[in-house]
């Protein structure tokens, strides 16, 4: 699926430019792509998670013009049984030859209108030639980035195949609901894009059983797609059946259990299980050694690398890490990528225990590498390595820097179909860094834009997403634009107390920012009940040691004052907290307190 984290296909496998699906049960319609970095960034503060475009965005020139279907319907040479496949080979032969997807493109759409009327003459139901035909065009129109035009097409594909037809056409209908999943994912519709995998998946399993090998790669397709959507304890579940398929079909350590693992650890780390995950990449390493894939086993070093780095053990990461370069830089070149990669960990890790001359001189190689890149080089691969950098960066205090680097980054990607999400957290990352340079305009343009990505992607009830309201909400604060950070400050208290919980400091943070919000509006009621919400949250389950007790203590007492009451200490539910419908007048908040990012 593109966009996914494969550890399977080898890094320099060659790029397929159009994908066309049999109908076969050795088939499949999916195909992979070369693996970004795969560690997922955790929600806490908007950084790039996983991430995809909205094809829109590539659209600076005018798609090549194609032929017209109304034209085409009224063709009556159409009408021959044996127009149909023979368009639709010439459709095929077209693609392999590479002469170009515009004459592929109006020879799949005269097969399929072909193959329609045909069945309307003779009165039958439409066959799997037109399924074929269906699934070629939407692959035209995928190659062709005009992805919207791509779904309906098969769309229309998935509703021909009868599955009590036999395995033909059920195979079929699996082959054109995984083509239609890979589709919304370009289009950065993770939910939409699950769905129709997991509905491939169950007629996958109808047809050829729950143990067959090719039920175990669609159960780590769709595993790879969950980790995408930050769905882990499904991820979990799903890669543990591909590791019992593939052990009770293929020899000990094999590549394919192997490949498992690394998913495995992956999921693992994103939930923090770092012990886990490195039982998993060890067991993968040594499968790699015994099948001679040492470029494999020095991008597990690199993994390997990344769970000591969590788990504070510098010296044994450094030791995973040089170990990588070694392999990188005698098999790929000193200027490849993959040695680019390992320099920014080398950085990142250098800059956590303190050797900051270490670390910049690691991230000045990196750039260096990233500015002349090497033929093959992915603008995705460059994209994530200066995001990473950028990163550093911000935690040394200079923002601006910082910025020009997402703002490469953003313009690599920027063109790429299937980024949407990327994108999204890389303007939320820029969003960031605007406000702590007080371009607070800019902050809530970039906030806002990485909001409606999300919200189309699917995103909407993660916890990053809720981070990200949170900060557009201080955004806006910083705007006066009270209403609306009112707003995006309960959507994020929302989508928080449910993903997080309410004793999670982000969602106290959010708390304690929704109760200066009220108190700005002049709904102080509202305010004095968060507030004594959150001490009792405090003094009940997190302690008062943190130094915010204080502080929202005194902001209590401020309030309560002007209340003219006392701190009722049985504090209320959240549930009815706040009234949509309050309309209380607004006056000028004279309180000393500020807000929480």
């Amino acid at each position: 699926m593109p966009g996914l984290v494969s550890v399977k296909t080898p890094p320099d496998a060659p790029p397929l430019n159009i994908s066309v699906p049999e109908i076969r049960p050795e088939s499949s319609t999916r195909s992979e792509q070369q693996p970004r970095t795969p560690t997922p960034k955790k929600p806490p503060s908007p950084s790039p998670s996983r991430s995809k475009p909205s094809p829109a965005r590539s659209a600076k020139k005018p798609p090549p013009d194609s032929p017209n279907p109304n034209t085409l319907l009224s063709d009556p040479s159409l009408d021959n049984p044996d127009l149909g496949p023979f368009l639709l080979k010439l459709a095929r032969d077209t693609i392999a030859s590479g002469e170009g997807p515009i004459k592929a493109l109006d020879y799949a759409i005269r097969a399929s209108n072909s193959f329609e009327r045909v069945a309307i003459e003779k009165g039958e139901e439409p066959s799997l030639d037109l399924v074929m035909s269906l699934h070629v065009l939407g692959a035209i129109y995928c190659s062709l980035g005009r992805f919207e035009e791509a779904v309906p097409v098969l769309e229309r594909a998935i509703k021909v195949p009868d599955l009590s037809k036999g395995i033909d056409h059920a195979l079929a209908g699996f082959s054109g609901y995984m083509q239609l999943g890979d589709t919304y994912s370009m289009l950065g519709q993770v939910d939409k894009s699950i769905e129709c995998y997991e509905k491939g998946l169950q007629i996958q399993i109808e047809s050829l059983g729950e143990i067959d090998p090719r039920v175990g790669e669609t159960c780590r397709y769709l595993a790879e797609a969950h980790v995408q959507a930050m769905n882990f304890d499904k991820a979990e579940e799903l890669c543990k059946k591909t590791l019992d398929i593939h052990r009770a079909h293929s020899e000990p350590a094999s590549i394919e259990e192997a490949a498992d693992r690394r998913l495995m650890a992956l999921i693992c780390e994103a939930k923090g299980d770092y012990e886990s995950a490195l039982e998993h990449l060890v067991l993968a390493s040594m499968a790699m050694i015994a099948n001679g894939q040492d470029n494999e086993v020095a991008a597990i070093d690199v993994s390997i690398g990344n769970i000591y780095m969590s788990l504070c053990r510098f010296d044994e990461a450094v030791f995973s890490y040089q170990k990588a370069l070694t392999v990188f830089k005698s098999s790929k070149g000193d200027n490849h990528p993959s040695v680019a990669s390992v320099f920014v960990r080398l950085a990142d890790l250098y800059h956590r225990t303190g050797k900051l001359r270490e670390s910049k001189s690691y991230c000045e190689n990196a750039l260096r590498i990233y500015a002349k890149p090497v033929p093959g080089t992915t603008a995705e691969e460059i994209a994530g390595g200066l995001t990473e950098i950028s990163a550093i960066f911000e935690s040394v205090d200079e923002p601006e820097e910082a910025l020009k680097l997402l703002q490469k980054a953003m313009k690599l990607l920027e063109d790429k179909p299937g980024q949407q999400s990327t994108i999204a957290g890389i303007e939320a990352r820029m969003g960031v860094m605007f406000y702590m340079v007080g371009r607070y305009e800019e902050a809530r343009n970039s906030f806002e834009s990485a909001v409606t990505k999300l919200r189309s992607s699917g995103e909407r009830k993660s916890a990053f997403f809720g981070v990200v309201l949170n900060q557009m909400g201080l955004a806006c604060v910083q705007l006066f634009k009270i209403d609306e950070a009112c707003d995006l400050f309960e959507e994020a208290r929302g989508i928080l107390e449910q993903e997080c919980g309410p004793c999670h400091q982000d969602t106290i943070g959010v708390y304690s920012n929704l109760a200066a919000t009220y108190d700005a509006m002049g709904r102080v009621e509202d305010a004095i009940e968060i507030l004594e919400y959150v001490l009792k949250l405090r003094e009940e389950k997190l302690g008062i040691a943190n130094p915010d007790f204080e502080d929202e203590k005194s902001r209590l007492a401020e309030l309560l004052k002007e209340a003219g009451r006392a701190r009722n200490k049985k504090a209320k539910s959240l549930e009815n907290l706040i009234d949509p419908n309050s309309r209380r007048t607004k006056k000028e908040s004279t309180k000393k307190w500020g807000f929480r990012i």
